[in-house]
């Protein structure tokens, strides 16, 4: 059963650019560090609801080469969801009744550079053809999983929702509704602002599922990421510790959803759209 989003990645051409990039952004240092034997170094940032794991290419390795490769394809940027679930067996299963074909169940092991700690998980893949284009990973913590830390008002505690745009609306319901099964919000067409939108929620974010006027209904084509949206206690002071930092932002706006207030981070996000917002209900 999947019971939330256990984290988001996002592929970096360097560890130490992209965490200070995010490490900056989200206005707190990554709660773990470390470099695989094939060539891939992580940082992990612990949110209250799901984490942010910025992946890169480390030394030569042929993990470190295939990151390279994909990077030169497909650019930096969001690249995929890791559900976390309750029970992983059962899950995989599920998705083989439902022939999305997943991968073998493997274990998994991740030590901190700087302290003597270990983290370890169970998880299986789901191949991108399956799932609309969109990489789905399902993982199960084990030992050593995360808590997240204390932050200031106006640093990110939250992933408010992050943003898929797809052509086929329907095909998306089915996928993450009907065959994911997480829980159908809001269902909603916006002609002023030319989309139906889905909005599906999971362990205390959305996913929201944009599809725009003038591509039909029937579109064949793979879905894409967009973007992510920051949940942040005070709007104004993370509005001024981000320009403050050198981010690129937009002034303080009302939001869409009653009772919030964002704004846009223009660039300087390694190409993934940023909103921060605060107000409403979480």
């Amino acid at each position: 059963m999947i019971n939330g989003l256990d984290h988001i990645v996002i592929l970096a051409p360097d560890i130490e650019a992209g965490t200070a990039v995010y490490a900056a952004l989200l206005g707190r240092a990554p709660d773990w560090r470390a470099v695989s034997d094939g060539g891939v170094a992580t940082a992990l940032f612990q949110l209250g609801n799901t984490a942010l794991e910025l992946v890169a290419p480390s030394g030569c390795g042929a993990s470190a080469e295939h990151l390279r490769a994909r990077i030169t394809q497909e650019g930096p940027g969001l690249k995929s969801l890791a559900f976390r679930s309750t029970d992983l067996g059962g899950d995989h299963r599920v998705l083989t009744r439902l022939a999305l074909s997943p991968e073998e169940i493997q274990d998994g092991m991740s030590e901190d550079m700087a302290r003597e700690a270990r983290r370890t998980w169970r998880s299986f893949r789901v191949p991108p053809e399956h799932t609309a284009g969109i990489r789905w990973f399902f993982v199960a913590p084990e030992e050593g999983a995360l808590e997240p830390a204390e932050v200031a008002l106006g640093h990110v505690h939250a992933l408010d929702h992050l943003v898929i745009n797809t052509p086929n609306p329907d095909r998306a319901m089915a996928l993450y509704g009907a065959k994911l099964g997480l829980r159908l919000a809001l269902d909603r067409s916006a002609p002023e602002w030319g989309l139906r939108l889905i909005f599906f929620r999971t362990g205390g974010l959305t996913v929201e599922i944009a599809h725009r006027s003038g591509q039909g209904e029937e579109a064949s084509g793979p879905d894409n990421f967009w973007g992510l949206t920051w949940r942040v206690g005070d709007i104004e002071a993370a509005h001024g510790r981000l320009a403050t930092k050198g981010f690129n932002v937009s002034e303080v706006r009302t939001g869409r959803r009653a009772g919030t207030r964002v704004f846009t981070v223009r660039d300087g996000t390694m190409g993934v759209p940023t909103l921060f917002i605060s107000g409403g209900v979480d």
